[in-house]
């Protein structure tokens, strides 16, 4: 008997050594409790060590008196529910360790019973789950991160599970005008465009991390071109796919607009001349192919400088676009239109029978574009001139056929304007001269091979010496003595004319002023140099400032010059040549009209002028006395004229019945064959010292 019971009490022993190295060993702390006082009646090493107490020491201490009054008070709730419902409790509690750090634990409380049922006590499993709960809470932050991340961004952002979304932001249901419960659970391919669904099924199968474009349908059906981003995240211990969405409308929008610039003028949105030429191109080796005619036109408008001289660069534009609008409304869908720059536009007309199909066209083009432009509020006339070069017979490549109609409408200019020339081949000829032309005028002016001739100007009562005219002349090396209408065409044409108008000017006052200093002109009045101006010279911005300059630089005065101006100058730029005029005639310059009766200038503006002399044209002193209309008209000139207050001077004056007639209506100053023909410096100043 004793043996046995010596056996029982030693396996007892031996299971309770067991149990307790498997209870220090768990990963948990472990303690039991009494059920009627609270006290310890078991604790494994990790429960014991947790408050600072032994195996030992901590058996028979009270559950208040192991985790202290405040702890016990936090938890006593949970011990009193396991008392009265006899059933495990689980909860958590976070502290603060001594060191500062946060833990968090995960208390079991288990009910023991006898045989009998009756709770003899409570088993106390502790577990720290701190690292698990710090992870979730990382995972939570992160995911509130991603959350936020995905609502803030500009761009849309969607997850899915083998094609079936499973979350997207706000910017994703915008941009396609869905709501996020409507979209979640569906298909991706769902809202991708119908023509793009192989490329997109394809890159799904790949599930590659890859960028590429496509385009997504709108709720309204409206096509979205969009970027895709794609990566294989994890979450959750799944892979999911994400897709970060971008409208690239904008972008697309961008591009184009660069790309129809890169082809298009700016301001009227016609080709531009790179465009222009590339198109060209192709039309004419259809063109040769199939035999076909074509037809280049240069079109210019006239005098345009002076609308934006006058009304400023806005107003400019908006003539141009206006014309631009009325070229291509004047033709076929399959005619090119394109402007070269500044007023010039070309045009290529296809599918004509003949060359009376282009004459039909130009005669539409000056009609629409010669129709009044608003303009500052009021309407203002355009005209153009226009050249036309023709394919194959005018040139077969498309710089020669622009070089030749360019050619024609210069000699469409030289017509009177507002008119259409045809290319010839006299006109490549006489390109070509004023090319060489326009080179020599150059080297003529570095050369000092220009000259100023003087025609003497009389006064009809007395015949004393009042003026003369400066006439240019150029010593051509090998052509001779060259009068202006050898040149003065290709000076204006080429803008040379400034470079020689300032040239006259210059070397009038400096003879004005030599010529006093001689005493040449002692004794014959005013004795003024008269100077005739350009149309371009007259217009160039700030005009009078020139004249002040020259004055000043060659020592001259304003007295000693008089200025020549065309009717057709003064009615061109008739709103600001009244200021210019005052300019001039407040530096003592004479101001006079030259050869008055063959422009446009009307009475009124005689009147609103601010002018001094007007010179009658010799076309109507070369038919008195004996033509009837001449007189009348010649007599009235004179006559309205002083009474304005006008000096008047005939010009051409060649007989003794011209001069006796013209002196008794009142003219006061002759010109002509009479007084003296054009002479050198040096021949003018012998015939003054002679008389």
């Amino acid at each position: 008997m004793n043996v046995r019971n010596d056996a029982e009490l030693e396996r007892q022993a031996l299971d309770a050594a067991r149990f307790r190295m498997l209870a220090d060993h768990v990963p948990a702390w472990i303690a039991l409790y009494g059920a009627a006082d609270h006290r310890c009646l078991f604790a494994n090493r990790g429960y014991a060590e947790a408050f600072g107490l032994t195996q030992a020491s901590i058996i028979g201490l009270h559950f208040r008196e192991i985790v202290g009054a405040a702890a016990y008070e936090q938890v006593r709730h949970w011990v009193d529910e396991l008392v009265r419902e006899l059933r495990p409790v689980v909860y958590e509690r976070e502290l603060v360790q001594p060191g500062g750090e946060w833990a968090c634990l995960e208390i079991h409380l288990i009910p023991q019973f006898d045989e009998a049922g009756v709770l003899m006590g409570s088993w106390v499993l502790v577990y720290d789950i701190t690292r698990h709960r710090l992870a979730e809470r990382r995972l939570r932050e992160s995911e509130a991160r991603l959350h936020k991340f995905m609502q803030a961004t500009v761009e849309g952002i969607l997850f899915h599970r083998d094609g079936l979304m499973t979350d997207v932001n706000q910017r994703l249901c915008a941009m396609t005008g869905w709501p996020a419960e409507a979209l979640i659970g569906q298909h991706v391919l769902s809202y991708v465009v119908d023509d793009e669904l192989s490329k997109v099924r394809e890159v799904m199968l790949q599930a590659q991390e890859l960028r590429y474009e496509t385009a997504i349908k709108h709720r309204d059906g409206a096509r979205i071109p969009v970027e895709l981003i794609m990566r294989t995240i994890e979450h959750d211990g799944e892979k999911l796919r994400m897709a970060v969405v971008r409208d690239i409308s904008d972008r697309l929008d961008s591009e184009a607009r660069i790309q129809y610039l890169a082809h298009h003028d700016a301001l009227t949105g016609l080709l531009n001349r790179a465009a222009f030429m590339e198109r060209m191109g192709g039309f004419l080796k259809r063109a040769e192919r199939r035999g076909e005619l074509l037809a280049l036109l240069f079109v210019d408008l006239d005098n345009f400088k002076r609308v934006n001289d006058s009304l400023g660069h806005l107003e400019g534009d908006q003539v141009l676009t206006t014309v631009s609008e009325r070229l291509v409304g004047a033709l076929r869908g399959s005619d090119l239109v394109g402007r070269f720059g500044g007023d010039e536009f070309v045009v290529l007309l296809t599918d004509l029978a003949s060359r009376a199909d282009i004459i039909v066209v130009l005669e539409a083009l000056l009609s629409v574009v010669e129709v009044p432009v608003k303009a500052d509020g009021r309407a203002l006339s355009v005209t153009p001139s226009i050249g036309v070069a023709v394919f194959p017979d005018d040139g077969r490549h498309a710089d020669e056929l622009i070089q030749h109609a360019d050619t024609a409408m210069y000699r469409a200019k030289a017509r009177g304007r507002a008119t259409y020339q045809f290319f010839e081949p006299a006109l490549a000829e006489t390109a070509y001269a004023d090319l060489v032309l326009e080179d020599e005028l150059a080297q003529g002016l570095t050369r000092n091979e220009f000259e100023l001739f003087f025609q003497p100007q009389v006064e009809a009562t007395t015949g004393q010496l009042s003026g003369a005219e400066a006439l240019l002349r150029w010593r051509h090396p090998q052509r001779g003595l060259l009068s202006p209408d050898a040149f003065i065409f290709v000076a204006e044409r080429h803008r040379l004319m400034l470079a020689l108008g300032e040239w006259v000017m210059r070397e009038a006052a400096a003879t004005a002023r030599r010529w006093r200093e001689q005493g040449i002109t002692q004794g014959h009045g005013p004795m003024r140099i008269a100077i005739n101006l350009s149309r371009m010279q007259f217009n160039l911005d700030g005009f009078a400032d020139t004249v002040k300059r020259v004055l000043e630089e060659s020592g001259a005065k304003g007295q000693w010059l008089e200025l020549e101006l065309t009717e057709r100058m003064l009615i061109e730029d008739i709103e600001h040549a009244p200021a210019t005029l005052a300019q001039l005639r407040a530096m003592g310059l004479t101001v006079s009209v030259d050869d008055f009766g063959t422009g446009y200038t009307s009475l009124a503006h005689l009147t609103e002028l601010p002018l001094d002399k007007l010179k009658i044209d010799q076309s109507f002193t070369a038919r008195l006395p004996d033509d009837v209309g001449a007189q009348a008209i010649t007599r009235a000139i004179v006559q309205m004229a002083v009474g304005l207050g006008l000096t008047v001077t005939a010009e051409g004056v060649r007989s003794a019945a011209q001069w006796q007639l013209l002196a008794a209506w009142g003219c006061q100053q002759f010109q002509g064959e009479l007084v003296g023909a054009p002479m050198s410096a040096g021949d003018f100043e012998a015939w003054v010292r002679a008389r």
